[in-house]
């Protein structure tokens, strides 16, 4: 009997959440006990100004997540810049302060109101708490209520992203440095690789062409050296932590992946996208793509751009079959746009193939975005001072059912 319940007790640990490392399995992820998983949930970004996720001079981290919760969503994705680690690296290994952060993106005076602000709503964070350690207390109430996270870099320089002449667009711009991207990716793979909830990181949000940099469209701007980059990320990320999933943005603000999925050559070469160079990690990659053809007015043309650019992967018949996910869509919230084309299009497209998404965005403002401090987010689930949603219409008559059909 005494055995019987060892063994009892040892099965539930097994299974308990996260049920990490998770794994994929053709066009599945699969957690440890060998389940299937689909990840469903929303954006929320760390990556601007700032630098921390945003929204907590207006709510505490326990409060978003009890709404991110309150949805049924199970999977957030978390944004950060390479800048953040790049500042650490300049300060002889220290991360800075909040007091710090919020000064040099808002200035003295704002600085210090918001921060605040941000103190009066999360008081265990003092002026002296650090930007990784509000990451931490993120991820620790992420994970206190079971929703994993993609740890997603979305940009070098800490701004609003993004656009073809931001600096930020491809591998060798103005602030995209290719040395500094891999050894942030590593520093973040081992800095979060205490964090339960941590499944998933991404390599680079959207890949795009520098519209201001000829020299370097002409030279690099490809899938080719694409390819090559890929690898460079994949394996500073699996060196640092060798149980998160890897996700893959395609070219054209990552709204294609083609050629990976159909096994065509990465031109101007001849080489193709091959498992077999990624040893030991082959079944740790997962395909990200981006939608925002929110003037669609024909949901079968809109659902077969979808396949065409890389979803059809998800039907298992391509030549490289991997698991995909809508890492970003979105469009304005209010009571009636969610009843077009586009987003109940989207919904049926999610739930039909049980494919991943995460919804652009939960932020109802910004720190800063462009310059303008407290930016109202008119896409956001998040009203202007996160107190309420944006639009209830589109959570009750939408959203909530979106999550069911995906996750059931």
């Amino acid at each position: 009997m005494k055995l019987l319940t060892t063994l009892s007790l040892a099965g539930l640990a097994a299974a308990a959440w996260p049920n990490t490392p998770h794994v994929t399995s053709g066009r599945w992820v699969r957690d440890a006990t060998g389940t299937n998983i689909t990840y469903a949930g929303t954006n929320w970004p760390g990556h601007a100004d700032v630098m921390i996720p945003e929204g907590l001079q207006y709510l505490s981290v326990e409060n978003i997540t009890l709404r991110i919760k309150s949805l049924g969503m199970n999977t957030v994705r978390l944004t950060y810049a390479i800048q953040m680690i790049d500042e650490i690296y300049s300060n002889g290994g220290k991360d800075i302060s909040l007091q710090q952060a919020f000064a040099q993106a808002l200035g003295q005076t704002n600085g210090t109101r918001i921060l605040n602000q941000v103190l009066a709503k999360n008081p265990s964070f003092t002026a002296s708490t650090t930007r990784l350690e509000v990451f931490d207390a993120v991820a620790a109430s992420l994970a206190k209520h079971e929703i994993y996270i993609l740890l997603d870099n979305h940009i070098s320089k800490g701004m609003w992203c993004c656009s073809s002449n931001d600096g930020n667009s491809w591998w060798g711009d103005t602030y995209f440095h290719v040395a500094n991207w891999t050894r942030g990716l590593s520093y973040m793979a081992k800095h979060a690789s205490s964090w339960p909830a941590l499944t998933s990181m991404s390599l680079r949000n959207e890949p795009r062409e520098p519209s201001n940099n000829a020299a370097l469209s002409r030279s690099s701007y490809n899938w080719q050296s694409w390819y090559g980059f890929v690898k460079q990320g994949t394996e500073a990320i699996h060196s640092a932590n060798p149980d998160v999933l890897i996700f893959l943005s395609g070219l054209g603000f990552d709204t294609t992946l083609t050629p990976v999925v159909q096994g065509t050559a990465l031109t101007p070469g001849t080489g193709r996208f091959s498992l077999a160079d990624f040893k030991g990690y082959e079944n740790k990659l997962v395909l990200e793509l981006h939608n925002y053809e929110t003037g669609a007015n024909n949901c079968n043309s809109l659902q077969g751009n979808l396949l065409r650019n890389g979803f059809n992967a998800l039907e298992g018949k391509t030549p490289n079959v991997f698991p995909v996910m809508l890492t970003e869509f979105g469009f304005q919230m209010d009571s009636s746009t969610w009843k077009g084309t586009y987003s109940t299009c989207l919904a049926d497209f999610v739930g039909k193939y049980k494919a991943g998404w995460m919804i652009w965005v939960l932020a109802g403002s910004y720190y800063i975005r462009s310059g303008t401090q407290n930016y109202d987010e008119g896409w956001g689930l998040m009203n202007r001072d996160w107190s309420a949603w944006r639009s209830p219409s589109y959570v009750d008559g939408l959203l909530k059912k979106m999550v069911q059909d995906t996750l059931r």
